[in-house]
């Protein structure tokens, strides 16, 4: 890893990674993950690309972050960063293979503690995950998070093919897989059931979590609508509104290689982008970058109180 390569990793928006690792990112600022913290005392500067707890003193750019946020050396960290923005790596360090989990076992995350790294590269392998998706199982707490909170309609939670799992811990994830557009699977987000639970989300190493939902690309004609939302969540819900929809990762972390994959879309299908962005600044900086890429992208305004178009199908369906 050279000191480019490296320099690349410290300019990623510091907000993005923030909501990368599961943080709520509002107004710049936090509940601080390092110390007891009941009043967002995490404080991100934009223009520094930095973060600063202003009551337990904690502070540094991107990496650093990741390094005490998951409680991973410096290296660990690049690699997680590089993974998570599609940056690669001339000489990238990552852990040896790990046994694949049988029935009941752990599935690995990429956070793992305890395993060493080598010097051979590792990329993701979906011949190891690939039979917990074809057939889904949800426990007592997912069923609960899709179908009590969140209202997904089952159809939808069929089709992005959800499964769940509990850890050694006891602790209960909810098990999302990205395809690519031939149905291939490329990546996979474990999601904490456990509310406020830190950390929220874990990736097994070279997932390959961007562009979520392309495979509804396939049941596109000209002339149709594709509405663009903020992560897995709210793609779920424009589902479940009757609506054909792919997420990106987060408001502060439009990737180049994402942005490269919508300017794709955009000039092979003849059809027509839509978005509610969510209520807030990033949101809105979102949709104006979006609006580079795809000119005719339609906004629509979220009503008053809803910060995201979850909040939005909620009020929708509990009329």
């Amino acid at each position: 890893m050279d000191k480019y390569e490296l320099q690349k990793l410290r300019d990623l928006p510091i907000e993005g990674v923030a909501q990368r690792l599961g943080l709520r990112v509002v107004r710049h600022k936090c509940l601080c993950p390092f110390h007891d913290d009941s009043h967002p005392s995490l404080s991100f500067s934009v223009k520094r690309n930095s973060y600063r707890c202003f009551v337990c003193g904690a502070s540094g750019g991107t990496i650093d972050l990741v390094m005490r946020y998951q409680n991973m050396s410096f290296t660990e960290a690049c690699r997680w960063l590089a993974d998570e923005a599609g940056v690669v790596l001339s000489n990238p360090l990552i852990r040896p293979p790990l046994t694949p989990p049988t029935q009941g076992e752990n599935i690995p995350l990429l956070s793992r503690r305890g395993q060493g790294w080598s010097d051979q590269p590792q990329s993701f392998d979906p011949s190891r995950y690939n039979r917990f998706f074809e057939r889904p199982w949800l426990n007592e707490a997912a069923r609960r998070f899709l179908f009590e909170e969140r209202r997904i309609d089952a159809r939808v939670v069929r089709w992005c093919r959800l499964t769940s799992w509990r850890d050694r811990q006891g602790v209960d994830w909810l098990q999302i897989p990205y395809y690519n557009i031939e149905g291939k699977l490329i990546g996979v987000q474990n999601r904490n059931l456990v509310r406020g639970a830190s950390p929220r989300f874990r990736f097994p190493s070279g997932s390959q979590c961007s562009l979520y939902n392309l495979p509804v690309l396939n049941l596109l004609r000209p002339g149709d609508e594709l509405w663009i939302t903020e992560g897995c969540s709210d793609c779920w819900a424009m589902l479940s509104a009757g609506h054909k929809a792919i997420a990106i990762p987060s408001a502060t972390l439009l990737t180049k290689k994402d942005a490269e994959q919508l300017s794709i879309i955009h000039f092979q299908l003849s059809i027509q982008f839509h978005m509610y962005p969510d209520c807030d600044a990033p949101g809105e900086r979102l949709f104006l970058q979006l609006q580079q890429l795809l000119p005719g992208l339609v906004h629509h305004q979220l009503p008053p109180g809803c910060k995201d178009f979850s909040d939005y199908y909620l009020t929708k369906v509990s009329q």
